[in-house]
């Protein structure tokens, strides 16, 4: 097999990708759109050239030899905005996790590293393709050297061989470097000749060969002023030859061998990819191999336990640990398999039959006094109260216990959490059972011993865990907090809330009308029929017959992608018609479907399941259904919210959400004058910031005023940078800076918190919210810039947005406190965001509407006023 090899220029694939993709982060927050386009590029450029070596190049630094020509080369360029910075580090834990190489040499770039190692393999008759965005590579272009050059953004890409380079761009390899000395490159700030540009250069290469020769003959050149402006300009063109020209000599340590690729393993690039959430990636990425349970397990050391045939009361001593075991996911539809019980006695494993028929073991679940130590509180109660079973004096949740300790770590099962603390004598769930759909039961001995086991793990480090808590004082946290909520959240997930499907159904057809109607439409505009879901058929109608701009091309053709129409929506009206049909079927595909998918068919309702334990802000999330996501934005998809109705008949749909929760935080944390003035006042903050920030009175205030304000102080609060703001507002990034200084100016004291809380994780290594939540943050010393910057503004935010969670977290349990004193019917249905959705009958109405604004208003003593407002109606729509 003859060898192969892949060189990728790391920085111009990453910009691209950066420019070409909107900004996108993960759960955690950290942008990744660059590193997902960039990848996107790896496997698709994996899967067509299939390289025998691999190695990515990154430029080390700012300064090159270059430099020492030239102080101004590349000296126009803008600072590289911070978004990108960010994602250098991540993208290189990616290319760790593929195994492939990637290196940078100091005083060089990238294209010196690349030009060095493909002439040394080219001279053994290796086949080398080089995948870089920028021209001057094609210096390179050999018959054993092939440039794949991107077009715009990175998915449409052209392979220059000597042949496609002639036909291309009618010159051959060795005149590109004589091409850029002349005409110059605004990229790089390279001068060239002022006033000649591709075309010129091309045709004066075309009829003198080289740079040198044009000027040995320049009495031939046609054209006075061109003439001229080659001889004054002659020191520049021959300055710019040696600055574009690539050394292919460079000092470079890595060797062929060095770059071999043998491919990469699945495990690593499965895990990084669920870290950075690229969710469409990890289905590319999945190969033949089954993920089975074990069969034949290594055992680990013996373990002694008992198989219950009965209960009996001598059975507890008072202080048990409990596992309540599951396969799936789900358990909302997933059923019971087993128990264990372990104290400090015994070990004992609980078949499902003898525990349903045993009055012993549910006297014991339902006796608050004895003490159970539990895996997931809100898992356990609602698994238990779905075989008619309920548990009362849970006194330790290991899941929630391991979650505030740290909530950084992505697995919080038992087996990792063991593993952490330094004991190993437990199997992973998925060595067990399998992954995914093929989870399944091993034989029962193996089966048993595993639960035992686990449920022997949590109670012998229930005291370390809980020391642990202590001594970063969360310890109130937990018990106050974290716990108390995870039952509640337990009882709304159980209760569940109703949905009208024939309502839902309803929608879908209306949906299905006015997709037709804008169906018939574009087709009228277009002039004729096509598939408006093809881009192959919408491309040719767009650009060619229609003659609109063409923004984007891709491999099979014209891109039509969102943000290429929304560039093209003041050319012509067929684009916002377009445009909507997609949100529309989208709403129709992913929102009306999807809630009619996860109906329960016995009750019609839907049991949202809480994330309690998954964001590192300690807000919660909802899954099957995402609740946090059903769009506002378009009034088809705020009706969705009609088909969220009360469970009763003469009920109401009771709706109460607090009003600028995470500007209130900030400004009880920074205890900034103004700020605090402004909210005590009861000011409009956006009206109050655009006076602030464009020096006018209250009256000039306009909406595109108060709009930009209420950008600047959102984006403030996620420590954003002048280019998420210029990409916000679609305003340069100059007049972004502008906006966020006259911010600070106007709020002082929000800078010197920014400030201080920077130098606060530098000093402790972590963030605290107002109730001692805790976000680690390791780089926050790095030496690394990138790596740094994302702490830091981690570090500004995580704990205005983690105390916001905190208070609507105590609300909760403050509100079904009150609910229960007060005897009321009332009962919390769902979290979303800052906003309580609670059903009641309608004769309670008037208490909620003194209860519940005032409990959430008083939940906490800040500096500045909480204010919630409320709402009810006969849906959820009707309530907001």
């Amino acid at each position: 097999m003859s060898n192969k090899l892949v060189l990728i220029d790391g920085n111009s694939i990453i910009y691209r990708a950066f420019f070409a993709l909107p900004l996108l982060n993960n759960d955690k927050g950290v942008y990744t759109n660059a590193v997902y386009g960039f990848t996107t590029m790896l496997l698709r450029m994996i899967e067509e050239e299939k390289p025998t070596h691999m190695l990515v190049a990154f430029d080390a630094g700012k300064t090159t030899f270059r430099h020492d020509t030239y102080k101004e080369y590349k000296g126009g360029r803008q600072k590289t905005p911070p978004e990108l910075s960010e994602q250098f580090p991540l993208l290189k834990e990616v290319l760790d996790a593929f195994s492939i190489p990637h290196y940078e040499l100091d005083n060089y770039e990238a294209d010196d590293i690349i030009g060095t190692l493909s002439k040394q393999v080219e001279e053994n008759g290796w086949e080398v393709t080089v995948i870089s965005g920028d021209k001057d590579l094609l210096q390179l272009v050999s018959d054993h050297v092939t440039v794949s050059l991107t077009k715009k953004g990175i998915s449409d890409v052209e392979r220059y061989t000597p042949a496609f380079l002639k036909e291309k761009m009618e010159i051959t390899q060795e005149q590109i470097i004589d091409l850029k000395a002349l005409m110059g490159d605004n990229s790089d700030n390279i001068p060239g000749v002022p006033g000649v540009g591709e075309k010129t250069a091309v045709k004066l290469l075309k009829q003198f060969h080289t740079l040198e020769n044009v000027y040995d003959h320049l009495e031939d050149v046609s054209g006075k002023k061109l003439k001229e402006k080659l001889a004054t300009h002659k020191e520049e063109a021959f300055m710019s030859k040696e600055l574009v020209t690539i050394n292919r000599s460079s000092p470079i340590t890595i060797k062929p061998d060095d770059v071999i690729y043998n491919g990469y393993a699945q495990d690593k690039v499965r895990a990084i990819f669920t870290e950075l959430g690229f969710q469409s990636l990890l289905t590319r990425i999945q190969g033949s191999e089954e993920d089975k349970p074990m069969e034949n397990p290594e055992q680990h050391p013996p373990i002694e336990f008992s198989i219950l045939e009965e209960v009996n009361d001598d059975l507890f001593t008072g202080e048990e640990a409990l596992i309540v075991e599951m396969l799936e996911e789900n358990y909302h539809q997933a059923s019971i398999q087993g128990f264990s019980i372990v104290n400090e006695e015994a070990a004992y494993f609980l078949p499902k039959d003898i525990a349903i028929q045993s009055s012993q073991f549910q006297s014991w679940l339902r006796n608050s006094s004895m003490k159970k130590f539990v895996f997931d509180a809100k898992k356990t109660f609602v698994s238990l109260s779905r075989a008619n079973m309920h548990i009362e004096g849970i006194a330790f949740d290991m899941l929630l216990a391991s979650y505030l300790i740290n909530p950084s770590e992505n697995n919080h099962d038992i087996p990792a959490i063991s593993h952490r603390l330094g004991r190993t004598d437990v199997y992973l769930d998925d060595e067990v059972y399998g992954k995914g759909a093929k989870r399944k039961i091993p034989e029962q001995p193996v089966f048993r011993e595993h639960v035992v086991r686990k449920a022997t793990m949590l109670y012998e480090l229930k005291p370390q865990m809980e020391k642990q808590l202590e001594e970063n004082e969360q310890y109130e946290l937990f018990k106050e907090l974290e716990m108390p909520l995870a039952l509640i959240l337990g009882e709304m997930e159980h209760t569940g809330v109703l949905v009208d499907t024939k309502r839902l159904e309803e929608m879908r057809n209306d949906l299905k009308n006015r997709l037709a109607e804008l169906e018939k439409e574009v087709h009228e505009l277009a002039g004729e029929e096509f598939n408006l879901n093809s881009p192959k058929q919408l491309g040719p109608i767009l650009f060619e017959k229609l003659g609109l701009p063409v923004i984007k091309k891709t491999k099979t053709g014209y891109s039509t992608a969102a943000d290429v129409l929304e560039q093209l929506q003041d050319e012509h009206e067929i684009i916002p018609k377009l445009l909507l049909y997609r949100q529309l079927g989208k709403l129709q595909s992913t929102y009306i479907e999807g809630l009619l998918k996860v109906v329960d068919e016995k009750t019609d309702k839907i049991h949202t399941r809480f994330n309690q334990a998954l964001t590192q802000t300690g807000r919660l999330s909802s899954i099957e259904p995402n609740l946090q996501n059903i769009p506002i934005r378009l009034e088809e998809g705020r009706k969705i919210r009609q088909a969220f109705i009360p469970a009763q008949k003469d009920w109401v749909m009771f709706a109460a959400d607090y009003s600028q929760i995470e500007l209130r935080v900030l400004a009880h944390i920074a205890r900034d004058e103004k700020l605090m003035t402004a909210f005590k006042q009861e000011k409009d903050i956006h009206t109050q910031t655009a006076m602030d920030v464009f020096h006018v009175n209250k009256e000039e205030v306009s909406a595109n005023m108060r709009r930009q304000a209420k950008a600047v102080n959102f984006g403030i609060v996620y420590g954003i940078s002048d280019y998420g703001l210029s990409q916000n507002l679609g305003i340069t990034r100059k007049e972004a800076k502008q906006f966020i200084n006259r911010y600070f100016e106007s709020y002082p004291g929000v800078k010197i918190y920014m400030d201080e809380i920077v130098q606060e994780a530098k000093h402790k290594g972590y963030v605290s919210t107002i109730m001692n939540r805790r976000r680690y943050l390791p780089d926050i010393t790095s030496r690394n810039f990138n790596q740094r910057s994302f702490a830091e503004r981690t570090a500004m935010n995580t704990p205005i947005q983690g105390s916001a969670a905190d208070i609507i977290k105590k609300a909760m349990i403050d509100l079904h406190g009150k609910l229960e004193e007060e005897q009321l019917q009332a009962r919390i249905l769902l979290q979303v965001h800052d906003e309580l959705i609670l059903e009641a009958p309608q004769s309670e109405v008037e208490t909620l509407k003194e209860i519940v604004p005032a409990i959430m208003e008083h939940t906490v003593d800040l500096n500045v006023p909480l204010k919630v407002d409320y709402a009810y109606g006969d849906s959820w729509f009707d309530a907001k």
